[in-house]
């Protein structure tokens, strides 16, 4: 899936808390963000602002739901897991054996493949101590990492009820 496609199926609940994380906790990642879903409807950041914090928010999903929308869209999904879901990216690096900065940032590269196993026992010990929406975004943007995602990842988040975006 591409990053407009996750918008589009994705529980809204969660978008909204990916955009109260940023306004709480990197403000100007919001604001750029919304300066840029706005330059490409050729609006001025100032019609946005103006609006109620819940009718921005449903401009930004909205927004964020278009195909000209996907490269700012991931780079947000990915800032947020980065940033404010750390110790959960962690977690599913230890589990898989991906090297990492302690913060779940990869260091060296990715794997060429994802073993099966590791995989289940990974996304057993995340659904078990996250909101198993989270998580199935967050699969879903690891996925994007590579072209094509990962084979065993994709077939998992085909499969497995837990990993249901919405």
């Amino acid at each position: 899936m591409k990053a407009h496609e996750l918008y589009n199926a994705v529980d809204p609940a969660l978008v909204t808390q990916m955009l109260d994380w940023f306004r709480d906790n990197d403000r100007n990642v919001y604001k750029s963000a919304v300066a840029t879903l706005a330059q490409t409807k050729k609006l001025r950041l100032v019609f946005v602002q103006k609006k109620p914090l819940a009718e921005q928010y449903a401009w930004v999903l909205k927004t964020l739901k278009g195909k000209a929308a996907d490269t700012i869209g991931e780079h947000l999904l990915q800032a947020w897991f980065m940033a404010g879901n750390q110790e959960m990216l962690a977690k599913f690096c230890d589990v898989m054996g991906i090297e990492h900065d302690g913060k779940g940032s990869v260091t060296g590269d990715l794997p060429e493949t994802i073993d099966a196993a590791k995989l289940d026992e990974a996304v057993d010990a995340l659904v078990a101590a996250y909101d198993p929406k989270l998580v199935a975004l967050y699969l879903y943007v690891f996925n994007l990492q590579t072209p094509g995602g990962w084979e065993a990842l994709t077939a998992k988040l085909a499969s497995d009820a837990r990993l249901a975006l919405a």
